[in-house]
């Protein structure tokens, strides 16, 4: 099943402290909004989104041949599986805690999964950094060879603009397949649209392959705008501005974590991170449909390997005392 029980609306609902995301709680950035409200939306958009690969790759500083659209980054792991499939992969790689797709994308496409092999031609690699759950650098990097660039490895960048302690660090992105998604930097996570960077020196014919596993308009006229407004200069400067708020408050609810005796697991780089729940693992399910019900909604951290313990995207203040409020109510039941 696809990891897609983590973050908004559920069968209650909209959460009104929706802690289970890792979206930019700042957000939804109003320059964003204002593109997606100006969208044409009469017309089809362009099915090659020449104009659009044409400002991603500007922005990148790469060639615009290297750009490849997606419907969300879940679509692209799926299509990129299924490529690597074709392209003769019989494995795929896996972080020893990462993101469900990945994982289910290669069960769908009869891909094996492991963990990380010497044997790097045989398949998909993926990464993610800072990562998921943990928001921490990936181990990778030790054993990646000199050239990466054959070797199937995918650097997904969902949480790279979202880096609190310090700048994120430097990676020789041209050898990678780089997957972005900037409706998480943005805070606007219902907007569905993403793209990929073909590592430099992969074959066209490679790209074009890809490109062709798409449906057709895979990017609607509401995509096609975020993805523009995310490049302009004004949303950067938005982006960040809300790094600043998003280190303040995650040092607030840092503090909260450690008065509610919630034990922080260590390493955490980006706006969310994982804490240890001081109840038995058991009880877990129990206490956070309680805690939903209240309006709090947390990730259970089991699916990433990590029973016992939740994932918390940074909230702000006021989101930060209702979790205080409603932990405090569940401990004088």
């Amino acid at each position: 099943m696809a990891d897609n029980e983590h973050g908004g609306t559920d069968a209650l609902g909209v959460p009104a402290h929706d802690f289970s995301t890792n979206r930019n709680a700042c957000g939804p950035c109003p320059e964003a909004v204002a593109a997606l409200q100006a969208a044409h939306l009469a017309q089809y958009p362009d099915p090659h989104y020449t104009a659009l690969r044409l400002q991603l790759a500007d922005f990148h500083a790469v060639a615009p041949e290297r750009l490849v659209i997606g419907g969300s980054s879940s679509e692209l792991i799926h299509r990129l599986t299924q490529h690597a499939l074709r392209q003769g992969a019989t494995r795929v790689s896996l972080p020893n805690h990462c993101y469900g797709d990945y994982a289910q994308a290669a069960q769908v496409w009869g891909l094996r999964t492991g963990a990380r092999s010497p044997a790097w031609g045989e398949g998909l690699h993926w990464a993610c950094e800072p990562s998921s759950p943990l928001g921490a650098q990936e181990d990778i990097w030790q054993a990646l060879p000199a050239d990466a660039s054959h070797h199937g490895l995918v650097l997904d960048c969902a949480y790279r603009p979202l880096w609190l302690e310090g700048p994120a660090p430097p990676r020789d992105m041209a050898a990678l397949w780089q997957l972005w998604t900037p409706n998480k930097a943005l805070g606007m996570t219902g907007v569905r649209a993403a793209y990929a960077i073909a590592p430099e020196g992969t074959p066209q014919a490679q790209i074009d392959a890809l490109r062709a596993l798409a449906p057709s308009w895979v990017v609607g006229a509401h995509g096609v705008a975020m993805l523009q407004a995310w490049v302009t200069p004004e949303v950067q400067a938005w982006l960040a501005r809300s790094l600043d708020t998003l280190r303040h408050w995650k040092a607030r609810q840092l503090a909260l974590c450690e008065r509610l005796g919630w034990a922080v697991l260590p390493g955490h780089q980006a706006n969310y991170f994982v804490a240890r729940l001081p109840l038995d693992p058991a009880d877990l399910p129990a206490c956070l449909a309680s805690l939903r019900s209240q309006g709090i909604k947390l990730r259970d951290a089991r699916s990433f390997g990590l029973p016992g313990h939740v994932r918390l995207g940074v909230m702000a203040p006021v989101a930060q005392a209702a979790l205080a409020r409603a932990w405090l109510s569940l401990a004088d039941a």
